[in-house]
């Protein structure tokens, strides 16, 4: 359904999202709203009426002939259309997903098709006016149904989202916790869920009042109390998820998959009920002349990502023990079936944490020559070794004089080549030589195009002013031409993996880039790494039960080529992202490197084991 007309709200406005099938709940907060004398009208819901609890055909009777206004979410949307999944958003093979299943079986078969026809009706987006603020009302995202919005998200974030609407700001849900920001004088507001609690170590749920005031809008969180017990019981007898049924009792969510770093570090601790006004221009001037400033978010302390402690220094020392005094975790050489050649490191730009310190005076890495890349190609032919594919790395590779030779010569071999690049002015000036490239080999060329955050504000952070731009319009030339492409981001700023996959999905769709940011060889998101931050070590007998296998870690099967500067001739290294650590150089020829690695680097534990990373195509 389209988007409807403005609608003029005087008085009181009620805001809450997710009954989740609660009936209890749903009961609860009409009771309330008519006790409060608040028509219906002026009741807003930002969907998910039907998920988690036992009742999900009587909850949604009951808030059909209430009313009220309800914008679609993701679980109207996927019901209506009888989808496979409730569209949730959650990452594949997560917890959440999982126990959706459950759930999302029980309610598609509780309605019939009448129920359907109706959630399928509702509106996308509703856009509401209130003391003169004109607000769009959303379910998770401006920029996508089911997009997860934390109160801990970048501003950055929550500005590329409001960039998507006219007028004062936006009313979403989705995510289940409460909160209220104002950024650069425009809200974001999530009432939160009133059919499960906000993760807080209460069953109290969640609602909130806009109130209508001379100078700005009052905007009230509160609690809900309800017979969570009754609710709880039925969700039993019905068979539904444990975890969800416990949660309406102790507060706390069966699963935090889909919370970044700061929600996570705030589970159980329970939220206080709280008022944020939100002056028109001229009520803040007045505000701020009479030096009565106040609060731009709630609640008040913003959560951030926890600092992680320092590491202690005795880690990571011994390449056979860990400090613990346990059999150090080694990694047998499976095969090679990537090589990766650091061409230089060099850079055009100076990013502000840069992997391996790349920038534009950083020569430690020299240039490597066609000569040298020749010497390791031909021992792979001569040795019958099983690789498939050549990676190129840097610095940037495209300021290596000779990148162009050395990616024919690869590509003239019948190897796939993976190229990273910032996809700026050293590429561009190759544009007619990689045109010719991509015409003679096709999709055995791959670019991968550093693009650290979908938004430019949070990039440019780290790649420093102005980089944005260039770097947008080489991965779109790329695209343009046909290149098989992909994109490198990285988890640097608190955000879930989910949340950041789909900001790129909006980046994506918003400049027709045909990449799927759901698949990990198209969008390759690299955890981020603090050599100097707490990590465990691995042991050999205790390999984490959540971590990457063994065999999937890049040194079990890759190893890359660097030229220390003033050396005579190359060397092999363990991976990508340990060029200058001498315990992890492993000899002159790829036969001398095939051997075992020690995990003997908090590298090795934070971003290969831990974080899943890879520096392959996935």
């Amino acid at each position: 359904m389209s988007e409807v007309r403005v609608l003029r709200m005087e008085g009181p406005v009620l805001v809450f999202g997710g009954p989740y099938s609660n009936l209890e709940a749903t009961r609860a907060l009409f009771d309330w709203a008519a006790a409060q004398q608040i028509p219906a009208d002026h009741v807003i819901c930002t969907g998910d009426v039907v998920a988690y609890g036992a009742d999900a055909r009587e909850t949604l009777a009951l808030i059909r002939k209430s009313g009220i206004r309800v914008v679609m979410g993701n679980c109207e949307e996927s019901l209506a259309a009888s989808a496979a999944t409730c569209g949730c958003g959650y990452t594949e093979g997560s917890a959440c997903e999982r126990l959706a299943a459950e759930w999302y079986a029980h309610a598609d078969k509780s309605l019939d098709g009448e129920d359907r026809r109706w959630l399928g009706t509702l509106p996308r987006r509703l856009q509401i006016e209130v003391a003169g603020r004109r607000l769009a009302v959303v379910h998770g995202g401006v920029s996508r149904i089911n997009r997860f919005v934390f109160a801990s998200a970048p501003a950055a974030v929550k500005r590329a989202e409001l960039a998507g609407i006219e007028g004062d700001g936006a009313i979403s849900g989705h995510s289940g916790i409460p909160f209220t920001q104002i950024i650069d004088g425009r809200l974001w507001h999530n009432a939160g869920a009133i059919g499960m609690p906000a993760n807080d170590g209460t069953p109290r749920t969640w609602f909130s009042l806009l109130l209508p005031e001379a100078d700005g809008i009052r905007i009230e969180h509160r609690t809900l109390e309800y017979d969570y017990q009754t609710a709880a019981r039925k969700m039993r007898a019905a068979g539904l998820p444990e975890g969800y049924a416990r949660a309406l009792e102790t507060g706390l969510w069966p699963s935090l998959d889909v919370l970044p770093p700061a929600e996570i570090a705030d589970s159980g601790r329970p939220i206080e009920a709280g008022t944020i006004f939100w002056p028109t221009e001229a009520g803040r001037r007045r505000s701020s002349r009479s030096r009565n400033e106040r609060a731009s978010n709630w609640p008040t302390s913003t959560p951030v990502a926890p600092i992680l402690p320092p590491r202690d220094p005795e880690k990571f020392r011994d390449p056979l023990r860990t400090l613990g005094g346990e059999r150090r975790a080694q990694i047998p050489f499976r095969a090679l079936e990537t090589l990766w050649f650091n061409t230089g490191t060099l850079c055009n730009i100076a990013c502000e944490h840069c992997y391996i310190e790349s920038n534009p005076r950083n020569d430690r890495l020299s240039y490597l020559t066609l000569g040298d890349v020749r010497l390791y190609l031909g021992e792979i032919a001569h040795e019958g070794l099983p690789t498939a594919e050549i990676g190129l790395t840097g610095g940037e590779p495209f300021m290596n004089p000779e990148v162009i030779a050395i990616l024919e010569e690869c590509l003239e071999r019948d190897f796939r080549v993976l190229v990273l690049t910032n996809a700026m002015r050293p590429m561009m000036r190759h544009e007619q030589a990689l045109l010719a490239l991509r015409h003679r080999f096709g999709e055995k060329l791959m670019p991968r195009v550093s693009l650290d955050h979908y938004t430019q504000e949070l990039h440019e952070k780290e790649r420093g002013e102005r980089t944005w731009q260039p770097t947008l319009d080489g991965l779109l030339w790329l695209a343009r031409q046909g290149f098989n492409l992909s994109v490198a981001g990285r988890l640097m700023w608190g955000e879930t993996e989910t949340s950041t996959r789909q900001g790129f999905h909006a980046l994506f769709a918003a400049h027709s880039l045909a990449l799927d940011a759901d698949d990990p060889s198209q969008l390759i998101l690299f955890p981020e790494m603090d050599a100097a931050a707490d990590v465990s070590e691995i042991a050999q007998g205790a390999w984490p039960a959540s971590a990457a296998t063994p065999e999937t870690l890049m040194c079990a099967s890759s190893r890359m080529v660097v030229k220390r500067r003033g050396a005579e001739r190359p060397s092999v290294v363990a991976c990508t992202l340990l060029p200058y650590e001498a315990e992890f150089e492993l000899g002159a020829t790829l036969a001398e490197a095939s051997r075992s690695v020690a995990l003997n680097h908090p590298h090795c534990a934070r971003f290969c084991v831990l974080g899943a990373g890879t520096c392959g195509r996935g």
